[in-house]
């Protein structure tokens, strides 16, 4: 039968539909199972080469997904895929499973009862930078990170909220950036200023430190990490990473390169320290401490960090809220700490004694102390202020539900404030026990009251004074129970 002209058109039309169909459901899975990306010129929204494009997910079914965690390679790569499945079978998912798709992206599908399309859970773990990156691009629900927020980036996504009030800012579990050397290598401690001379190459022979003669070969994770980004700022600052340092996106590749190296020396998260040895870090004024788990959870060790998740306030999307609300609960901590990052939960106990005390303390912080035990919390203040910062307000609860369990009832709470040694020790002195007295007032309005609310100024600092990071790390409640 001769097909007129209008059947023809029709037929043309009706082949550009299907066509447009294909692209838009099996485009983006397809670009990226090819390695290639939009560029920020390639297409509006996007803003770097490390941006996920696209809405459905990277392997898999093809459906698109419910919710999108982009950002930090650290919290990525194993933490949040774990924290998905143990997320998905708590809302009653069956079928659980993995799909890789390109590198350093997941996909975690389930099916819930009733439903016949699978539930997928996206994961692009291109480093912290994408996380604000995709967040303003509208392609991420859930940004990961292991650095917090930057000014300028808090203002680039002022359009979604205040990225820094409690309802956007969440500190989803602790970790410790470990300065690494083979266990070979003599050296136990090393100062912060030892450590950049010898990351900008200041020292290149282990002899400067009283080691045997060699070069020195420095291991660097690469500038996307948000690793890297934590060492740049708390042990680089304004030194450069030398030029011939060998770099990696893969934590456990650099720690096992390391571990076989006598001569080098890297640095990683404290997941990934394997058979690599950790270093003591101290900087002037402060004591030594090895990365563990208590020293990294009260953040007393000096390359202690926080991992974050940031939210928009005002997302629509309801998984957003019970995600987040799972991760930071008691069973979404134990993740944390199952996967060898540090939780915060103070009912999954730290099978660790506390640091002992530094030899020289005020005679009142050692007649105070004598008998108790130390929680491994600190309290913290938001810059310039008496104010808890977004964290501290949440431990604030995981406190008292430790308080309520029955090995606690009858203990009694001690907290100890501390100052930076700016202005006058009489005026530290009360700053400190001001703070001590905030954390007071929040128990007490709870219905706990505080045997000793006590402020020791400027002593004990954890961190040099020098720095606004260090004056900030020093600004600290401790929690003891006797």
């Amino acid at each position: 039968m001769r097909m007129t002209g209008l059947g023809k058109l029709l037929l043309f039309v009706i082949g550009l539909a299907l066509v447009a169909t294909a692209i838009f459901r099996f485009g983006p899975s397809l670009w990226r199972s090819s390695g290639s990306r939009l560029g920020a010129s390639d297409a509006p929204g996007s803003t770097s080469a490390g941006s996920t494009a696209g809405s459905t997910t990277a392997a898999g079914s093809g459906a698109v997904p419910r919710l999108r965690l982009h950002g930090s390679n650290t919290i990525g790569s194993d933490l949040a895929p774990a924290l998905v499945e143990k997320f998905l079978n708590r809302e009653g998912a069956t079928g659980i499973h993995r799909v890789p798709g390109a590198e350093d992206e997941v996909a975690v599908e389930g099916r819930l009862p009733g439903e016949s399309e699978p539930v997928v859970v996206e994961i692009a773990a291109h480093g912290s930078g994408t996380a604000y990156e995709d967040l303003a691009a509208g392609t991420a629900d859930i940004g990961m990170s292991s650095r917090r927020i930057k000014p300028d980036e808090k203002v680039r996504l002022a359009a979604l909220g205040d990225m820094t009030s409690a309802a956007a800012e969440h500190v989803l579990g602790l970790d410790g950036v470990a300065v690494i050397v083979s266990r070979a290598n003599r050296l136990e401690s090393l100062t912060l200023d030892q450590i950049r001379d010898l990351f900008s190459g200041r020292i290149a022979d282990w002899s400067s430190l009283g080691g045997p003669a060699g070069p020195v070969q420095i291991y660097s994770r690469d500038d996307r990490s948000g690793t890297f980004d934590t060492f740049k700022s708390l042990v680089l600052r304004d030194a450069t990473l030398v030029s011939s340092a060998k770099r990696y996106e893969d934590s456990r590749k650099l720690s096992s390169d390391v571990a076989a190296d006598p001569r080098g020396i890297g640095f990683v998260g404290l997941a990934y320290v394997g058979d690599a040895k950790a270093l003591k870090v101290s900087e002037e004024g402060s004591v030594p401490y090895r990365p563990t788990v208590f020293t990294v959870r009260t953040e007393d060790y000096r390359l202690s960090r926080r991992l974050y998740l940031y939210v928009s306030p005002a997302s629509a999307n309801p998984w957003v809220g019970k995600f987040v609300q799972f991760a930071l609960s008691d069973e979404g901590q134990a993740v944390v700490d199952a996967v060898g990052f540090v939780g915060q939960s103070l009912l999954n106990p730290v099978q660790e004694a506390a640091p002992a005390l530094p030899t020289e303390v005020p005679a009142e912080y050692a007649r105070l102390t004598k008998g108790s035990t130390r929680l491994p919390l600190v309290f913290r203040f938001e810059t310039g202020s008496d104010r808890l910062d977004n964290k501290s307000l949440r431990d604030i609860g995981r406190l008292l539900e430790s308080l309520s369990q029955p090995a606690n009832r009858g203990r009694r709470v001690l907290l100890f404030g501390f100052a930076d040694s700016l202005g006058s020790p009489e005026a530290n002195r009360r700053l400190s026990g001001a703070r001590a007295t905030a954390v007071a007032g929040e128990l007490r309005s709870e219905g706990v009251e505080a045997e000793a609310a006590t402020g020791f100024g400027s002593a004990l600092p954890v961190a040099s004074n020098e720095t606004e990071e260090g004056k900030g790390r020093n600004r600290r409640v401790e929690v003891w129970l006797k």
